[in-house]
């Protein structure tokens, strides 16, 4: 089964990484500056952004909104052009290590939950842009954040 489930989810055919979708959970903060929603990983407990893998039926930008409500308790408008991949090695119980290629899309918060699946499992917190892409463990990632942020409100993205 593990071998079945790893192989709907890679691109091997084709040379290429498996693929994960990503949310960037974004809005603006009270002195109206882009703040970013990132999440610890179950495992590390590092910060990172929502993220996991194509659900059936949905879009890649579909699937990282349902991460992004699962993961972080959050509902918004998701963009269904990414901004960009980065790359992410997953420790897997059955497979041990997996790199994979993330698509990311970002996401307007406009509610915040007090309650969603993976709250008591994960710790959510808003940073500003720049406090964030210090955060987070990659450095793609960051560079992802700091664009992001750059391209969506050129005049607040500190």
């Amino acid at each position: 089964m593990a071998k079945r489930y790893t192989s709907a989810v890679t691109r091997e055919e084709d040379g290429q990484l498996p693929v994960q979708t990503g949310a960037l959970p974004w809005r603006l903060g009270p002195n109206k500056r882009i703040e970013v929603l990132l999440v610890t990983s179950r495992r590390s407990g590092r910060w990172t952004i929502p993220k996991g893998w194509p659900m059936p039926g949905k879009s890649l930008a579909e699937a990282a909104e349902q991460e992004a409500f699962e993961e972080a308790g959050v509902r918004g408008t998701i963009d269904p052009k990414p901004i960009g991949t980065f790359r992410h090695v997953k420790t897997m119980l059955v497979n041990g290590e997996l790199e994979v290629d993330i698509v990311v899309h970002p996401l307007w918060v406009d509610r915040e939950l007090p309650k969603w699946p993976e709250l008591g499992q994960r710790k959510r917190k808003w940073f500003s842009a720049k406090e964030a892409a210090k955060k987070v463990h990659s450095p793609e990632l960051a560079e992802l954040i700091v664009q992001s942020v750059k391209r969506r409100h050129p005049a607040v993205s500190e």
